[in-house]
């Protein structure tokens, strides 16, 4: 053997040692099988990324987007959530002897009537003051009567004996035509609901965290018959003879109404009006993020989780022979 090559064969020996000695004085790499790889926490949802996803397109892009795909998946629109029109005034009533159209009906949820609109204004300018809508009611006190046999059975279905109504008629037809709305449409996503007082009868009026915009949250299937089975829940003297059957309709209990949401300028808006059943089905990102865990059996969405609450709305039938529905403002 040569020099050269002999030179050649101790300099690959030693560099051999060397990486070998090295090699063996590293730590071990980590090992990961799939089932060990670090999990990615899903993202939790808030009232405030609800109400944001159903506003102007900044506020929705400002939702994590995990989060967001997970909550528009459970939206369920009574009214579509594609306007095409900017507002102009209309007024409720029907247009035509047959009465309204079902886009004329969209029209009014998009961009309500001028009353309503000045309300919303009203709400976010004041900075979300639940005063602000106080001073829109006329203080004539009217008492709560008989409500489908309520005092029979010892039911008091509102938070005070008494209502009270708008000054401006037309914002208490509004009210009047949302919850006939929710009933007619309903069906189309699920939900079928009777205005009764066991059924769909209330809402709460609120002014959204932030933003002030004013919303109703409703909530359908208020009281579900006591079963021994599927429903053993009392809920006191309002559930007596209740005729509402507690089954998956329940996961589309929380419906949701959003006023036009005003933007900085006197005449600009930045988000139109909203009717949205919410559905917290248990696999859902609602009732997993939203619903507290001691009334998830009810599947109820609380409103002073979405903003400060002005007033309860009811729509309560009052007639002894015939139906005759009427707006009492608690």
């Amino acid at each position: 053997m040569s020099m050269r090559c002999t030179s050649a064969s101790i300099r690959f020996a030693l560099f051999l040692s060397f990486s070998l000695t090295a090699s063996s004085s590293l730590p071990p790499l980590p090992f990961f099988s799939k089932r060990d790889a670090p999990s990615i926490p899903e993202p939790k949802a808030t009232p405030s990324d609800l109400l944001s996803l159903l506003g102007s397109k900044s506020n929705s892009s400002a939702v994590n987007p995990v989060a967001a795909r997970q909550l528009k998946s459970c939206f369920r629109f009574l009214v579509p959530f594609t306007p095409l029109d900017p507002p102009r005034h209309r007024k409720l009533g029907p247009t035509e002897p047959t009465g309204p159209t079902q886009s004329h009906e969209n029209e009014l949820i998009w961009w309500p009537p001028g009353p309503v609109l000045e309300l919303a204004r009203l709400a976010v300018d004041s900075g979300g003051d639940p005063a602000a809508i106080h001073r829109a009611l006329d203080p004539t006190v009217i008492p709560v009567p008989d409500v489908e046999g309520s005092k029979e059975d010892r039911c008091e279905l509102t938070r005070t004996p008494y209502g009270r109504r708008f000054i401006c008629e037309e914002l208490n037809l509004y009210l009047q035509f949302l919850f006939e709305l929710i009933v007619d449409r309903g069906p189309s996503v699920g939900l079928n609901v009777a205005l009764s007082r066991f059924d769909l009868f209330h809402g709460h009026l609120f002014l959204a965290t932030g933003s002030g915009r004013l919303g109703i949250l409703f909530h359908a299937k208020e009281y579900p018959a006591y079963d021994k089975q599927v429903f053993p829940f009392n809920m006191g003297f309002c559930q007596r003879g209740s005729n509402v059957t507690y089954d998956d309709s329940m996961n589309l209990r929380n419906i949701l109404w959003l006023a036009p949401l005003p933007g900085d300028s006197a005449e600009s808006w930045v988000a139109p009006g909203v009717l949205v059943v919410l559905d917290v089905r248990p696999d859902g990102i609602i009732y997993r993020d939203l619903i507290p865990d001691y009334v998830n059996f009810a599947r109820t969405i609380y409103e002073d989780d979405l903003g400060d609450v002005a007033v309860d709305v009811n729509y309560l039938n009052v007639g002894s022979e015939s139906r005759n529905y009427q707006i009492f403002i608690c």
